[in-house]
């Protein structure tokens, strides 16, 4: 789909406003006063509320639109989904696991920080996630199917084990393109999951259109991982804001590693094209259907 200069700007203009709803809603959350220690809430802070891209939680805002819902009703889902977001990062960047020193342009919280503050404060982030759901989201039972979505999505079998398979994978043989797909439609994609699936919820999606949004998820986490994959392989450490080169200098598993630079921009390509075509049954002349889009076919554009 092409879209014109104008619709680009009310694309981008619809995103900002939509990532000013959450930014604002994430630090009235995380005013917590007196009630926390302030060793804690710092950091907690300091890395909830950096300057993210909050596309996660934007897709569960636009999934709960397309599903037929104004979008405040998906305002607390969308937190919780970038409150685990940012506990993951923490922990993956503590020296134990990735050992990086630069987020989002500032520093890590562990550096920031300390190691223990850091950890804490991902320990809390994860908790609270849940705390938000179950308070915040309403009817009741659509918050109880929202708190069963997210735990599995963050759990052992997806966004964590994904994680242990890629710090692991060298123990498992040679590895396959179905194996690194493995990887990332966990670790990456399940986090993406669920935030449509959370949206899709509050929404009252038909059980076609639930089917739909988890289709353009399945791709759009892949296509994600890949430019991501290909921005430390050919981005720059000013505009991607962290350190980039560091996984092929490391030998890790990617899709450049594995595929080559012009192989992976090719599947990119096919994944965001597959990502769109899902979303067929939604299209229409409104912001919330093109800004899906669009923010889709950006990927392919991905500088940060």
């Amino acid at each position: 789909m092409i879209f014109s200069d104008r619709e680009q700007q009310e694309i981008l203009g619809y995103l900002d406003l939509l990532r000013g709803e959450i930014n604002a809603k994430l630090d009235e959350y995380t005013n917590f006063g007196s009630r926390c220690p302030k060793s804690l809430s710092e950091p907690m802070r300091y890395s909830l509320l950096s300057p993210g891209k909050r596309f996660r939680p934007i897709l569960t805002l636009l999934a709960c639109e397309l599903s037929g819902r104004t979008r405040h009703h998906a305002l607390p889902a969308a937190c919780a989904i970038e409150m685990i977001h940012t506990y993951s990062l923490i922990h993956d960047d503590l020296p134990a696991l990735d050992n990086d020193d630069l987020r989002r342009g500032q520093l890590t919280c562990h550096i920031k920080y300390d190691e223990s503050s850091a950890i804490l404060a991902g320990d809390a982030l994860q908790c609270y996630a849940f705390e938000v759901l179950s308070k915040h989201v309403f009817p009741k039972d659509t918050a109880g199917r929202c708190v069963a979505v997210l735990p599995e999505a963050c759990g052992p079998c997806e966004l964590v084990g994904g994680q242990a398979d890629d710090m692991a994978w060298k123990e498992s043989g040679p590895p396959s393109l179905e194996f690194l797909e493995s990887i990332h439609h966990r670790k990456t994609g399940s986090m993406i999951l669920a935030g449509l699936r959370m949206g899709a919820i509050i929404g009252g999606a038909s059980h076609l259109q639930y089917e739909k949004l988890e289709e353009y998820g399945r791709n759009y986490g892949l296509a994600f991982q890949i430019t991501d994959d290909l921005l430390d392989w050919v981005g720059d450490e000013e505009t991607t804001g962290k350190r980039v080169r560091k996984d092929k200098s490391q030998g890790k598993l990617t899709f450049p590693t594995f595929l080559g630079v012009e192989e992976s921009r090719n599947r990119a390509h096919e994944k965001v094209k597959t990502a769109c075509d899902a979303l067929d049954m939604f299209k229409s002349d409104s912001i919330v259907y093109k800004s899906l889009v669009g923010m889709t076919q950006h990927l392919l554009d991905r500088r940060k």
